[in-house]
């Protein structure tokens, strides 16, 4: 398979692994709890808008005013005074995240309802109670229950004066809050605390709002109340959030049609921070009933005043008006302790300490708030744009893995990784927008590259078998195992060796190239090669060289070991014996096969240069034994073996043929003839090898009629010996031309 068509299938898998990852369940909660937790921390704090403040209901004020701990017990005449206060001082809403769903002191509760009442801008908190509602059937049996959420109100006279209602439900289980419910359907799609606060903050644009949807909607914006004040007036604040949800919700292009209008600077001549609230209003009715919540730090990050700095006399307060500046300001009032590991009203976030100390509910609010002020909530991708991220990221990076070499893939896919994660910080630092960081960077990013390294580790392996198995045809497979670890050490594996050499060459070879064709030459010869590889392969020879009609095998270890001299010599007589039925069956291409053995030091390794290397034995056992080889012509034997290769070898049957000065050579060798297995010998091979030996002792005598005669008898009992006829030849030459007293029966050759 093309490399490149590798690669596009790995990256299709990878690409698609990380859809089906991002589609489980698990997908979006690792996304959640693991990316957006990295993305916070690797951002760190940021700084939250001045424009939200909260008010803090700590233990420092219940001390410094004397009252209990829990703030649901203090005087709710603190609150009225609370609310006067924070008037004056211009806040813009006020926003009590705080239940006051029992009638406490009849005096404290009226003084508490009148500010609520005079402040015009002060929202008091709903809470939800799960209830079950019992369902009968027609019968009035019961069938079931229903589980539903009702809303508390505040007791009466508080409803009544507050200019506006609204629950802020946040999940008090042991699991990470980063969301929070702008619409609660399950309550009638009811507005949260956040929502209602911002929508009366933003009444100071409300005159421009209207005139901006009266130019792009005509007929919604006479739904509308004229003027802010009869939202106020009328406490139409929840009416107004209703109306413009559905209207939005119903008719999604009046916002992006009102959003193109704003930025037209022309159409509305609005300051900076008008424009901005403006925006941020219309973005609010655009989203869906819930928003991830972008923290701005650690508890405490939203300027917090602790509730009784504000209650202070006017003359102890001289510098506070100046320090509390809370004109044009929300204000969220609640428990927010930021010492106090016990705090009753705290949440688990990402920024909550290892002290043990979360962010509370009323701060919760207040950056949900704030993010809606800045229009800076924490964005996901859109459904399609988060998969096709994940699809095409994956596939890049599995093409890109196995496509490039290993140590580049490994610095592309780090080099990679890091852009990502840089380039996700950069937009969420300043847009708020949530790239997926689990999926692509801890899921997709190791599999590509360990899967793609496996997948390269496979196929490499699959090449090196294959080399091996290629190479297995040529060298040796200790060799070749060695060569597939380190190649480098192919120049210096050569290695000096104690071993046995057998060199074959077949007669009548030349002949027979001369009258075949080459192909029908090539396969005849791969035939006779396979007779004789056989033989070598089963008895632990390595084929070391192939020229021809010329094999030269070899057995070697670091000392001399009679055992595989042994084998050696079983490999010759089955070569033969191969080569014998080889020609059987041939007809008349024949092959006869002479055989020479030596055994003795040598030096086995690679040998050559530049850029051509062969794997050989070199020393003077491989000249010796491609002599004895050739002393078979003149000897008429078949196979030859040096005395050095019987040296102490038991279970055959050879005979000593005398000591000769091989062609080329300055050190004699006393050479035998292998004839057969000691169980395979016959009475007849027996006898003539004594007669043979009795001759060749009367030839070194000098003793030449003696010796003629014995060698004689030899060809009597097999008359084609080719070792008798050859010294009935040279003792008759000696005859006329003794050697000398000196000689010693050396038998000198001048031709191979």
């Amino acid at each position: 398979m093309p490399r490149l068509s590798k690669a596009l299938i790995v990256g299709l898998v990878i690409g698609m692994l990380g859809v089906m990852a991002s589609l489980a369940p698990f997908g979006l909660s690792l996304e959640e709890n693991i990316g957006l937790d990295l993305l916070f921390k690797l951002r760190g704090v940021r700084e939250a808008p001045s424009d939200v403040i909260i008010v803090t209901a700590d233990k420092v004020s219940a001390d410094k005013l004397n009252v209990p701990t829990e703030p649901h017990k203090w005087p709710r005449s603190l609150h009225a005074r609370l609310i006067d206060n924070l008037v004056k001082k211009g806040a813009a809403v006020i926003a009590f995240d705080m239940v006051f769903d029992e009638a406490r002191s009849y005096e404290h509760d009226n003084l508490f309802a009148e500010a609520i009442k005079n402040a015009r801008n002060v929202i008091l908190s709903e809470y939800l109670r799960k209830e079950k509602v019992l369902l009968t059937d027609e019968e009035g049996k019961h069938a079931g229950h229903l589980d539903i959420e009702r809303l508390v109100p505040p007791i009466p006279p508080l409803a009544r004066s507050a200019v506006a209602l609204a629950p802020f439900p946040l999940p008090k289980v042991p699991v990470k809050v980063s969301q929070y419910w702008m619409f609660k359907k399950s309550a009638g799609d009811t507005a949260t605390l956040p929502v209602v606060a911002f929508q009366i903050f933003a009444l100071e644009v409300y005159d421009e709002f209207v005139h901006l949807l009266g130019k792009v909607s005509p007929s919604q914006s006479d739904k509308l109340p004229y003027t802010k004040d009869m939202v106020i007036t009328g406490k139409g604040v929840q009416s107004l959030v209703h109306v413009l949800r559905d209207t939005f919700e119903k008719e999604p292009l009046i916002a992006e049609k009102m959003l193109e209008d704003l930025q037209d600077s022309r159409t509305f001549s609005v300051d900076t921070k008008k424009a901005q609230v403006l925006k941020s209003l219309i973005r609010m009715y655009q989203h869906t009933n819930s928003r991830y919540l972008n923290f701005y730090g650690t508890p405490g990050a939203i300027e917090t005043v602790p509730y009784y700095r504000l209650l202070e006399s006017q003359e102890n307060s001289a510098d506070n008006q100046e320090q509390f500046d809370l004109s044009g300001k929300a204000v969220f009032v609640g428990v927010s302790e930021h010492l106090s590991p016990e705090q009753q009203d705290g949440f688990y976030t990402v920024f909550s300490q290892s002290s043990g100390v979360d962010i509370s509910g009323v701060e919760i609010a207040a950056i949900a708030f704030a993010n809606l002020l800045e229009d800076m909530a924490v964005q996901p991708l859109g459904f399609r744009t988060h998969l096709a991220l994940v699809f095409f990221w994956g596939m890049g990076l599995g093409i890109l893995c196995l496509l490039f070499p290993t140590v580049i893939a490994t610095v592309s896919v780090i080099g990679l990784s890091l852009l990502y994660l840089f380039a996700a910080l950069y937009q969420f630092k300043n847009t708020g927008s949530w790239h997926p960081l689990v999926i692509p960077l801890f899921f997709q990013a190791p599999i590509a590259y360990f899967g793609t390294v496996l997948w390269k580790y496979s196929d490499l392996n699959k090449e090196r078998q294959n080399i091996k198995r290629a190479f297995g045809y040529y060298l040796p497979s200790r060799v070749v195992d060695q060569l597939a670890k380190n190649m480098a050490n192919m120049k210096t594996s050569s290695r000096m060796v104690y071993g046995t050499c057998l060199f074959t060459d077949a007669h009548h070879y030349t002949a027979l190239s001369e009258n075949m064709d080459p192909k029908e030459l090539n396969s005849f010869m791969n035939n006779y090669y396979e007779a004789v590889f056989e033989p070598v392969r089963q008895h632990g020879g390595i084929v070391s060289d192939v020229v021809g009609d010329s094999m030269l095998a070899i057995w070697a270890t670091a000392h001399p070991d009679a055992a595989l001299r042994t084998q050696a010599c079983l490999t010759a007589l089955d070569i033969a014996a191969a080569v014998d039925r080889f020609n059987q069956s041939s007809g008349n291409l024949q092959l006869p096969t002479r055989l020479g053995l030596h055994s003795g030091h040598m030096m086995l390794g690679n040998i050559g240069a530049i850029d051509h290397y062969e794997y050989r034995a070199v020393g003077d056992v491989v000249n010796s034994a491609s002599r004895l080889e050739g002393l078979n012509k003149c000897l008429g034997t078949q196979i030859l073996v040096s005395e050095d290769a019987l040296y102490q070898l038991e279970g055959f049957l050879t005979r000593r043929l005398g000591e000769f000065l091989l062609v080329g050579k300055s050190k004699s060798i006393t050479v035998h003839e292998l004839i057969c297995r000691v169980e395979e010998f016959n009475e007849q091979q027996r006898e003539l090898c004594e007669t043979f030996t009795e001759a060749l002792n009367a030839f070194r005598r000098q003793s030449w009629e003696e010796a003629i005669q014995g060698f004689s008898e030899s060809m009597k009992l097999y008359e084609k010996d080719g070792p008798s006829s050859f010294y009935i030849a040279l003792c008759e030459k000696y005859r006329e031309n003794p050697p000398g007293k000196m000689w010693n029966g050396l038998v000198s050759l001048d031709k191979k």
